[in-house]
């Protein structure tokens, strides 16, 4: 929020537990043991990070269907871990949680940072960044995102 000049005031939650705009701005956030992703915007936004490590068959395999495996071409860790990302980037950005993960799916990769995820009849760019073996996600909206890893002392 700082490095956009935008001033936050305290950062609710829902009943539901979906953010809700603080001083007219939305944001998201997401967290891992090591690392803390916020993001802000004009717009509904979602990010998320998560640690490239070894998927199960039977979990890849629930998360990212043939049509998306044959699409993403791999079933590599690293695909799997865009694609949750990104769809968890996009349920985020649609306050609906987990609990509409069917609903999203790859829709093209663009690149190895953008791919487009489909949920609920609307297609969503979504950005990626890669660090520290993990990759982080957010829903692009108007322009690219303005990435900063700020590093705090360990």
């Amino acid at each position: 929020a700082q490095k956009s000049g935008v001033e936050l005031a305290e950062l609710e939650k829902d009943i539901e537990g979906a953010p809700m705009p603080s001083n007219g701005f939305f944001w998201s956030l997401s967290h891992k043991p090591e690392y803390v992703a916020g993001v802000t915007s004009n717009t509904p936004i979602g990010i998320d990070i998560e640690q490239i490590r070894p998927v199960r068959p039977a979990l890849f395999n629930r998360i990212i269907d043939s049509k998306e495996r044959q699409l993403a071409g791999t079933s590599s860790d690293e695909m799997f871990y865009r694609c949750w990302t990104g769809k968890e980037a996009v349920l985020k950005t649609l306050g609906l949680g987990l609990k509409g993960l069917s609903q999203c799916k790859l829709h093209r990769i663009i690149d190895n940072k953008t791919l487009v995820i489909s949920c609920r009849k609307k297609h969503w760019v979504i950005e990626q960044f890669y660090f520290d073996n993990h990759v982080a996600s957010v829903v692009r909206a108007e322009k690219n995102v303005q990435w900063a890893l700020p590093v705090f002392g360990k």
